[in-house]
């Protein structure tokens, strides 16, 4: 049966940091879907012409836009969101690795990831790469409840043998058994993939590296995603556990950890050389702009970034990030550009939809299904709405122009705004 979803319809076409005329908008719209494609986009006026049986949906003073795609967001991290007063170190060993601990237990597992994938959804989030746990069972569990969400989920095994509670620690041989075991029962299954997932190089000797490694080069499809130059201290750590590294990079390229399946997460503090490595190899970096203020981390140099070509999209970082909403996530990444004066790269609101959307695509290799909506793409989208007497409704009324209205949505729109959200055509709002 054929849908039409009435609104106001925006998304971006192309990459508007290198290309204009990225943003498309139809202020009344109509995306017409068929089994979950996009089949048509356009002014409603035309569209519904075209096809007069098609059953309307209208979503009357709302916003159609494509589903988020968070690019870093941690499964097990919910409970500790607003740790204060802790930079990473410190945080992760009184607040975020006891609380990973409990994940051991199965049913408790299990009520997390049912409250993190509604929390992903219920925030707009359709896609996501996500850092799973250190117990094989508690993984298990989170693909069971991610297939069941319909969500597009990336995640793995979170490895690590050395300098993290005992209870997550593991050794190669069983990393590499484990790893197999959910491989094959998870990765492309449904709208579920594998990533190869070991905690960061502060946590993991070069022998597990090497399982890293050696799981890629015997399935090229899978996904490799880490954490990279977050903080000064980690990275000073890093370089005395591994002499022979010139920098934190290298930890992960002499083990084949380096590609275009790879997202790294961070990179605050990286050098020249780093990006031009990684922007040969094609991988990404996944920005997270709360987490890196909320535990001191400093701010993304973003104009570095678009100089050597890096890809980068939006990540939550959920719990050092400081929620699930990439609206609010693109709004801590505007202000710390803005707090960075010459070095700063000020940004527009079409950008921030780009790299909430498309460029997560991109990174995850999904760009070709989801991130916009192009004719034949899946019909991932959310309906987002002012609330009555809302600061963003009276903003909204006042918006000049396209672009004004979504720089309103990034700085005011949150959890509370969201009426619905759709996968392939169906709701997966709880």
């Amino acid at each position: 049966m054929l849908k039409l979803i009435r609104g106001y319809v925006l998304h971006t076409l192309k990459n508007p940091f290198f290309e204009e005329e990225a943003l498309e908008g139809f202020e009344d719209g109509a995306l017409l879907i068929e089994k979950g494609k996009i089949l048509e986009l356009g002014d409603f006026s035309q569209v519904s012409k075209r096809y007069p049986d098609a059953d309307v949906i209208y979503y009357k003073d709302a916003f159609i836009l494509p589903g988020f795609v968070d690019c870093h967001v941690h499964y097990p991290q919910v409970p500790i969101i607003g740790a204060m007063g802790l930079r990473l170190l410190e945080w992760l060993d009184t607040r975020t690795l006891p609380e990973e601990a409990r994940l051991a237990d199965s049913d408790y597992a299990r009520t997390q990831a049912r409250v993190f994938l509604g929390l992903l959804a219920r925030n707009g989030t359709t896609t996501a790469l996500v850092f799973g746990a250190h117990f094989k069972e508690a993984m298990h569990v989170f693909f069971d409840e991610a297939d069941k969400s319909g969500l597009r989920i990336t995640s793995g095994l979170v490895l690590g043998d050395r300098l993290l509670k005992d209870e997550l620690h593991t050794d190669p041989d069983k990393a590499y058994a484990e790893n197999l075991e959910l491989i094959r029962r998870w990765h492309n299954h449904g709208r579920l993939r594998y990533a190869v997932t070991p905690r960061f190089s502060l946590s993991c000797s070069d022998e597990l590296l090497a399982v890293c490694g050696r799981l890629l080069k015997e399935q090229p499809d899978l996904f490799f995603t880490s954490h990279i130059n977050e903080q000064i201290e980690e990275i000073e750590t890093v370089l005395e556990l591994f002499e022979d590294s010139s920098d934190y990079l290298s930890t992960y390229e002499k083990h084949g950890l380096v590609g275009k399946h790879s997202v790294f997460a961070h990179n605050v503090h990286v050098s020249d050389s780093e990006l031009g490595r990684l922007a040969k190899a094609e991988s990404s970096i996944a920005h997270c702009a709360s987490s890196n203020m909320f535990i001191g981390s400093g701010l993304f140099d973003m104009k570095r970034h678009l100089e050597h070509q890096v890809q980068f999209a939006l990540g939550s970082d959920v719990g050092g990030g400081t929620g699930f909403s990439l609206f609010k996530e693109g709004l801590m990444a505007y202000q710390g550009q803005m707090l960075q004066l010459a070095k700063g790269f000020p940004l527009t609101a079409t950008q921030l939809l780009y790299l909430a959307t498309l460029a997560g695509a991109k990174a995850l290799h999904l760009d070709q299904t989801v991130g916009n909506f192009a004719v034949g793409k899946e019909a991932d989208f959310m309906i987002v709405k002012a609330p009555d007497k809302s600061t963003l409704k009276q903003t909204l009324e006042h918006s000049p122009s396209a672009e004004a209205s979504l720089a309103a949505l990034f700085t005011l729109a949150r959890e509370d705004s969201l009426l619905d959200v759709f996968v392939s055509g169906e709701s997966v709002f709880v």
